[in-house]
């Protein structure tokens, strides 16, 4: 049996990423706000669903604080909260609204005992810092499109350690949950969407125990206590102890700059410290195909797309203000980081190579109209792109970048450095690593990595000296150094059987020869298949560590051959059905759905088929997997052959 609709996967996780989402009719339903949907749901996306335990503190806050009818959202630091409270302001006007000024408010909290003294913010594990902004109701959806689009929001784990602080009186006043559901990102036809709905504290634990399949995924550690748990992880040395964060993130960061020559986590010589943080440790010349990268040229973000927002963000402090680029169909939020923010973006959705004579025409006239500063001022891309795995001509951007004087942004969520060096061909790489460098699906993670043979790594450098604030909060870090300790070999098993299953599939689709009446599958989306020849360029070569080389990653997508075989076979394919991917069991999603729904006609414009079934494979036994996808595919066949529509 999969996971019940609305509960967290992995099941019995309380900081699960994702949210079961079981059938092709649920997650319609959760697009429009349905009944049936919306109130079994307990957990989601935490950029798109605001967590039980941060709903509870913001209800704490908002009742403190607020006044009239506002309400607040909540952030780890002053400057963030500042950007919030301008793009709430700046949207409203854009909007043709009456112009809104939020309020802030800073709380400290400092539980005091005996007399002491409060000590410096987020010095210790006995104090929290927290910066509200407070707006009027009516804009709520607008400070939403700040919590999603940035991901700069307090993580859960934040939100329980400031709940933990206050006091019990605090703690149990009995608030009403009475916040308003949302306006959808898009005007919806037959509904609203509820993705930040947030469910009563009481729905907790409340469904019946649920049975799982082989292929789901064991309840965590963190099923404990808050305290049993770290106890239990720190006691037999699976996570560091909250007070060596600093270690942990120096660990992430030389992780991510791939100049760890043995990446020790295991060895038990460092005072029970896995010694991938230690000062002493050894580091080389990064893997990354750019060898002076350094752990210093990398940052850490609490989420992938903060890492994003900040990439154009620091390109919009170095660079001329102008438009960027986003070139080929990315994950939603990216173009609306381009659009929002700054005067807009160019799209050229299909990320082909016609796409690129588009942009130097684009390029040649611009420059023309304005020869006093760059036609545009940064390009961003997916490397492969977010759900039809194309990969971009990296060199022949990265020759217009040069000519035209614009940066590169290369998002390499999906292809992973262990499978592609993208760097060389860029100026800033971002990626999330929620997602296959985590693989537990239980904390969020994001990275921007500089590239210091770009020309312009000075000043991107001399910015970010000036401007990155660390707002990793420590415990999301610790969790994240434990889950990405052996990413490589976790990447090398997925890899392969992303490809077996590909494999299979493809040898019953349209495009791999299949012409029986009864073919369900159109087309197989894999870097294996699609641009193959942009993504062999950047594709890890063998090495004495890696004999086989980089392979094509975990994701694929699946166009089918009618509206009725894309609903039977994600109905019967029996693994994890939610949001996100990367993680170490199988989980699948109809994406456009999803990601588009309000949107169905323009995403397909450029391919998106609003049937597609995006899967991002797992590391369970490659002959179950076969056994799963094959028995889906029967399935899925079988109503074809039944002709239904």
């Amino acid at each position: 049996m999969s996971v019940a609709l609305g509960l967290g996967v992995p099941p019995h996780t309380p900081h699960a990423i994702s949210v079961s989402l079981p059938t092709w009719k649920d997650n319609v339903g959760y697009e429009e706000g349905e009944k049936r949907v919306v109130d079994s749901m307990v957990n989601g996306y935490p950029r798109f669903f605001i967590h039980l335990s941060i709903r509870k503190l913001a209800d704490i806050c908002q009742h403190k604080y607020a006044v009239g009818n506002e309400e607040c959202m909540l952030f780890p630091t002053r400057r963030i909260a500042e950007e919030c409270r301008d793009f709430v302001r700046c949207r409203t006007l854009q909007l043709g609204r009456q112009p809104v000024q939020p309020r802030l408010v800073h709380l400290f909290i400092c539980p005091q005992t005996s007399g002491s003294q409060p000590s410096a913010p987020l010095a210790t594990t006995n104090t929290a810092d927290l910066h509200i902004v407070l707006y009027p109701s009516d804009e709520s959806s607008i400070a939403r499109e700040f919590w999603q689009h940035t991901g700069f929001g307090i993580s859960s784990r934040l939100a329980e350690r400031c709940l933990s602080l206050l006091p019990h009186e605090t703690k149990t006043l009995d608030i009403a949950h009475t916040t308003p559901a949302p306006i959808a990102r898009f005007p919806m036809k037959g509904g609203y969407n509820n993705r930040y709905s947030v469910k009563g504290l009481k729905t907790v634990g409340a469904s019946p125990p649920q049975e799982f399949s082989p292929m789901e995924t064991p309840a965590s550690a963190e099923d404990l206590s808050s305290d049993h748990s770290t106890y239990v992880e720190e006691r037999y040395g699976r996570n560091l102890p909250i007070a060596a964060a600093a270690l942990a993130k120096r660990a992430l960061r030389r992780r991510v700059a791939g100049t760890l020559i043995k990446d020790n986590w295991s060895d038990t010589d460092c005072g029970g410290v896995p010694c991938a943080g230690q000062e002493s440790v050894k580091t080389g010349p990064s893997s990354r195909g750019v060898a002076s990268v350094t752990e210093d040229d990398v940052y850490l973000f609490p989420c992938g797309m903060t890492a994003i927002w900040s990439a154009h963000q620091l390109a919009r402090q170095v660079k001329p203000e102008g438009k960027s680029v986003c070139f080929g169909f990315p994950y939603t939020d990216t173009l609306k980081v381009l659009r929002k923010w700054g005067p807009g973006a160019h799209f050229l959705g299909n990320g082909l190579d016609e796409d690129i004579d588009a942009l130097e025409k684009l390029l040649e006239s611009e420059s023309k109209s304005d020869p006093s500063k760059p036609p545009v001022l940064a390009l961003f891309a997916e490397f492969p792109s977010n759900p039809l795995l194309r990969s971009a001509n990296l060199p022949r951007l990265r020759a217009l970048a040069d000519k035209y004087d614009f940066l590169i942004v290369v998002d390499e969520t999906i292809g992973n450095f262990v499978n592609v060096d993208v760097l060389n061909y860029t100026d800033i790489v971002v990626s999330s690593l929620t997602k296959v460098f985590s693989g537990s699906s239980n904390v969020m993670g994001g990275s921007l990595v500089l590239n210091p043979q770009s020309r312009h790594y000075t000043a991107l450098k001399s910015q970010l000296s000036e401007t990155y604030e660390d707002t990793y909060f420590d415990e999301d870090a610790v969790y994240m150094e434990r889950n990405s300790r052996d990413f490589k070999r976790r990447i090398k098993i997925i890899d392969d059987n992303t490809t077996a299953v590909c494999d299979f599939l493809r040898s019953r689709s349209i495009v791999g020869g299949s012409t029986t009446s009864q073919t369900a599958i159109k087309n197989v989306f894999y870097p294996k298949y699609i641009t193959r020849e942009n993504y062999d360029v950047c594709r890890v070569k063998p090495s004495p560590s890696l004999p086989s080389g980089g392979g094509f990653g975990g994701l694929f997508a699946l166009t089918f051959t009618s509206p009725s075989a894309s609903e039977a076979f994600f109905d019967a394919l029996q693994v994890q059905k939610g949001p996100s991917l990367g993680t170490n069991f199988t989980l699948a999603c109809p994406y456009t759905i999803l990601a588009h729904y309000a949107e169905l006609d323009w995403a397909e414009e450029f391919g998106v088929e609003r049937g597609i079934v995006r899967v991002s494979v797992g590391m369970e036994e490659r002959d179950t997997l076969l056994d799963v996808f094959g028995n889906a595919l029967k399935v899925a066949e079988e109503a074809v052959a039944k002709g239904v529509i």
